[in-house]
C-alpha cells in the first residue's frame, strides 16, 4: 500500500484531509443506519438523530481530550495545538466513554431506556470505525512495526503493519456480526455487551503491534482498557442472559 497524500482537496486555500473526510463518512453512515433501524427499537429517526446531533460533538470532544491526556507533554507548552484535530490526535476509547455516556445521560434526562437505545447504536458505530480507520491510512498513523506483508503500508521509503486495517476489517465483520444478534436480541444490552466483547479483543491483539500506542507507565494504555471492559462485559452478559432465560421460563 503505499503512501497517500493527505491532503484530498483545497477549498479557498483551505487544505481538506482525507481524515476528515473519513471521519464524516463514517458519521454519516452510522446516522442513516440509525435512523432507519430505529423502528425496530420502537424509536424513531428524529428522536435518534436528536441524540446524534448532541452526542457526536461530544464523542468528538471525548476522544481528543483522551488523546491529548495521554499526550500531554506534547501540548503542555502550545494549548491552542489542542483544538487542531485536522492532523489526527482521536483516541477511539475517549469518544465511546464520553460518547456513550452522554447518550446514557440524555436517556436519563428524556426517560428512555438507555440499553435500547445502545443496542441500535452499537453496530452502526462498528462501521463507523470500520469506514474512519481509514483516516489514519492517509495521516500515515496508527500503524505496527516493520513488515515484508505484500499489504504494508509504505511509509517514508519503510513497509509497516497496517493496523488500521486490521482493525478496519474486523470492524466490518463485527458491524454485520452485532446487525444479526440485533435482528435476534434475546435481552436488552446484548449488542452493546458483545461489542464491548469482540472490540476489545480485537484491540488488544492489534495494539500489541503498534507502535504508537497510549501508555500507562509500562502498559499499553488500549490493552488495559480493552481487558477490563472484556472482563466487565462478560460478567454483564452472563448476568443479564441469566435473567433473559429466567423470564423466558416462568
Amino acid at each position: 500500500m503505499p503512501q497517500p497524500n493527505r491532503v484530498a482537496f483545497s477549498i479557498f486555500g483551505m487544505d481538506i484531509m482525507w481524515y476528515a473526510i473519513c471521519l464524516t463518512i463514517g458519521i454519516i453512515v452510522a446516522a442513516i443506519i440509525v435512523y432507519y433501524r430505529a423502528p425496530k427499537h420502537r424509536l424513531t429517526g428524529d428522536q435518534m438523530l436528536t441524540y446524534i446531533i448532541i452526542c457526536v460533538p461530544v464523542g468528538i470532544i471525548g476522544a481528543r481530550a483522551y488523546y491529548v491526556l495521554f499526550h500531554w507533554d506534547w501540548y503542555a507548552g502550545d494549548i491552542s495545538s489542542i483544538l487542531n484535530i485536522r492532523e489526527g490526535g482521536l483516541a477511539i476509547h475517549g469518544g465511546l466513554i464520553l460518547g456513550l455516556a452522554c447518550g446514557a445521560f440524555l436517556c436519563w434526562l428524556w426517560k428512555t431506556r438507555p440499553l435500547n437505545i445502545l443496542d441500535l447504536c452499537m453496530p452502526a458505530i462498528a462501521l463507523a470505525q470500520a469506514i474512519g480507520r481509514w483516516g489514519n491510512y492517509f495521516n500515515s498513523e496508527a500503524h505496527g512495526g516493520p513488515t515484508d506483508l505484500p499489504w504494508g503500508v509504505v511509509i517514508n521509503g519503510q513497509t509497516y503493519h497496517p493496523t488500521f486495517l486490521y482493525e478496519s476489517i474486523w470492524c466490518l465483520i463485527l458491524f454485520l456480526i452485532l446487525i444479526y444478534v440485533d435482528n435476534h436480541r434475546k435481552f436488552e444490552g446484548q449488542v452493546l455487551l458483545l461489542y464491548g466483547i469482540l472490540y476489545s479483543c480485537e484491540r488488544f491483539l492489534v495494539e500489541a503491534l503498534r507502535t504508537d500506542s497510549l501508555m500507562i507507565g509500562p502498559f499499553k494504555q488500549a490493552q488495559v482498557f480493552s481487558l477490563t471492559v472484556i472482563i466487565v462485559c462478560i460478567v454483564f452478559y452472563v448476568i443479564l442472559n441469566k435473567k433473559a432465560n429466567k423470564e423466558n421460563r416462568e
